[in-house]
């Protein structure tokens, strides 16, 4: 088995937790429908499945760099993207009137998620491409989007973001690329950016570069950025490609995973200046990037999901095929397949939970981001927003941390076979490391959560999402499940205690609320996984009764939930217990001592 999209589990995100008919009525999203959606999930599997599943391997081996400073795709990569192109793929969540399909970010993520699961590598490409339509189409001029976004929309040109520079890793306030005005409204850039996706290829025919950069005047820090454009080829007044632009890709990253994605070091500028073009207002870069790396990071932690799911099929696969020892208890002294053993049992079922709570979680919050985009009630768009504001970074980090546990299991259930690369398991394990710590690490992440989020509202978004869990965990309590329930409320009491420590803290002594903010992150994600599936247990509980119900898949939600809350959610009180306890055991050592 290569690969095989988890259809069910897909739609039942989508349309029970997610609530896609009611995205659906949102003012601009009439045309979409659960009909279409279902039929645009069943192309997309078989894409998914037999186009980019068989290139996964074939990707491991890498991109290919040449002195002429040219990369050539893995193999069958150009060709899938051609497909991919053809088929229209690329425009599902871009805007209407470049071209785009203009469906909702929530159909788009799923549909995102079986590329992820197919080829990671892959996947990154179109990734990319979108983040950099939505901040063109959200901030650059009309004749900026007209030149760029048809193009972009239809795929035939990609799309890169080219923030970090050697000295400039995740503090952007040390970016040092410049860019001086021309006088006829263009620029010249240089300088040199690295670990840029997608950066050099030869699967399009042109590469639309974002690039951060100093104009001469700029102020210090942060405050300080510009956005460019800067395409690979400069376009004719006619849309034909010109020459082509100053811009070079003069190495390849060695890395861990992901090898069909070259991550490219590019330098701009060292024959006199790369042409680029002002996005919106000079000084205002930064924060037109955060448009992309909002969706990017949403789009990073479906990521590590979906690269977990790869890694559970496989490892379900395996453990129904590998006959190894007699059963715990039993006097037959013949073999059984090690999915009959207990701790076997246990780390599959480790994976399926957490895998399930955040597909759910993640198509939970790209529901947030329609609703934030089109509700016609600004009161709820404005409560969308708080909440798209708060999941993201929860999303990000949670999922990607979690999936080098649910990648490392894989791992551990086909024993040494796991660790020969033959199997293909060490690829997931590989290639799901770098998730946790691209788009902003997980670090980056848990501060952006407790100040940004947490504490710079006063808790409001933290404290209506654990209401709105203690409501579920009534409800289920209620319906009899009494330990889930109960798992679910104690969690959530958890949780509370610790916001209030954040909200103590972070004014007066930031070091303690910061000192436990990746605790904080995972005990978040724990918890709003488990209302997730505690919603899951009572909808497949209300379905169980209805005519023609996949009574097999309806009882599995609900066995699956009640795992979640004895095996996971008790985790949530020895986190609790370092982020409120623990904090200066953190800070004391003398830096000399370590």
């Amino acid at each position: 088995m290569i690969y095989k999209a988890p259809s069910k589990d897909i739609r039942f995100a989508l349309n029970e937790l997610a609530e896609l008919p009611a995205i659906c009525t949102l003012p601009g999203y009439e045309d979409c429908s659960v009909e279409l959606t279902e039929a645009i999930m069943e192309e997309g599997a078989k894409f998914a499945e037999n186009v980019l599943a068989p290139i996964n391997r074939l990707g491991d081996k890498g991109a290919k760099w040449a002195p002429d400073f040219s990369v050539t795709a893995a193999e069958g990569f150009k060709d899938a993207w051609q497909q991919y192109v053809e088929a229209g793929w690329v425009g599902l969540r871009a805007p209407a009137e470049f071209g785009g399909q203009g469906l909702p970010a929530l159909v788009a993520i799923a549909a995102e998620e079986m590329w992820c699961s197919a080829s990671l590598a892959f996947s990154l490409a179109p990734l990319l491409t979108l983040g950099a339509i939505e901040a063109i189409n959200h901030h650059a001029s009309g004749e900026l989007k007209a030149v760029y976004l048809p193009r972009m929309s239809s795929g035939e040109w990609t799309g890169t973001m080219n923030l970090t520079e050697p000295q400039a890793g995740s503090d952007l306030a040390q970016v040092r690329s410049k860019a001086v005005p021309v006088g006829d409204g263009s620029y010249k850039i240089s300088g040199q950016k690295i670990f840029i996706t997608w950066g050099e290829h030869d699967m399009a025919d042109n590469i639309v570069h974002l690039v951060l950069a100093r104009l001469p005047d700029a102020p210090a820090g942060v405050k300080g950025i510009s956005l460019f454009i800067v395409p690979k080829f400069l376009v004719n007044a006619d849309g034909s490609l010109g020459a082509r632009n100053d811009v070079r890709c003069v190495s390849l990253e060695h890395k861990l995973g992901i090898h069909g994605s070259p991550t490219a070091v590019m330098s701009f500028g060292d024959d006199g200046g790369a042409i680029g073009y002002l996005v919106g207002e000079a000084n205002k870069g930064l924060s037109y990037m955060f448009t992309m790396m909002n969706h990017a990071r949403l789009g990073v932690g479906v990521e590590g999901m979906a690269v977990s799911e790869r890694a559970y099929q496989k490892a379900v696969e395996y453990a129904r095929e590998r006959v190894q020892s007699r059963a715990i208890g039993s006097p037959d002294a013949a073999g059984v397949a090690i999915i009959q053993h207990p701790d076997v049992r246990r780390m599959l079922m480790t994976m399926k939970a957490q895998i399930e709570a955040q597909r759910a979680l993640a198509y939970y919050a790209a529901a947030a981001l329609d609703r934030a985009a089109r509700d016609p009630v600004a009161s709820e768009a404005a409560r969308s927003q708080a909440l798209v504001n708060f999941l993201i970074p929860v999303v990000k980090g949670w999922n990607t941390e979690q999936a080098n546990e649910i990648t490392s299991l894989a791992m551990q259930i086909h024993g040494g076979m796991g660790y020969i690369e033959e199997t293909g398991v060490a690829q997931y394990c590989r290639d799901a490391r770098i998730t946790a710590i691209y788009e902003g690490t997980t670090g980056i992440q848990a501060l952006d959560l407790i100040g940004r989020k947490t504490a710079s509202e006063d808790g409001a978004t933290a404290r209506w999402l654990l209401e709105e869990v203690k409501v579920t965990a009534g409800k289920l309590a209620a319906a009899g499940y009494a330990s889930l329930a109960a798992n679910l409320e104690a969690a959530a009491a958890d949780a509370e205690r610790c916001v209030a420590f954040i909200l103590d803290t972070f004014g007066s002594r930031p070091q303690l609320a910061a000192a436990g903010s990746v605790p904080f992150l995972k005990l978040m994600g724990i918890v709003l996984g488990g209302w997730m599936m505690g919603r899951a247990a009572l909808i497949a509980r209300a379905q169980q009764g209805e005519e023609d119900a996949d009574a097999g898949f309806l009882a599995a939600k609900i066995v699956t939930a009640r795992f979640y809350g004895e095996h996971l959610l008790p985790q949530t009180s020895g986190l609790a217990a370092a982020i409120i306890h623990g904090a200066d055991s953190v800070l004391e050592l003398d830096a000399a001592l370590f």
